[in-house]
């Protein structure tokens, strides 16, 4: 039948690659929605030099210096 290939296996190809393509999808649209929220938690500049400071790339002087020049 079918031209002598088995058709059992491949009756699930299509449905199984539906369920990826719908989770792949839901994944793309949630890590977006989540990327968005997170963004403004910094507050631009300043966000980002409390963000530098905390890594410890600027030392507290640098960081000091640097909060005043931007809140001047």
């Amino acid at each position: 039948m079918w031209g002598g290939y088995p058709t059992m296996p491949w009756m699930f190809f299509g449905p199984v690659m539906m369920v990826v393509f719908f989770a792949a999808c839901i994944a793309v649209l949630y890590l977006m929605v989540r990327g968005v929220r997170r963004s403004p938690e910094g507050e631009g500049a300043l966000g980002i030099l409390q963000e530098r400071f905390a890594r410890g790339e600027i030392d507290q002087a640098e960081f000091e210096q640097r909060r005043r020049v931007l809140l001047n």
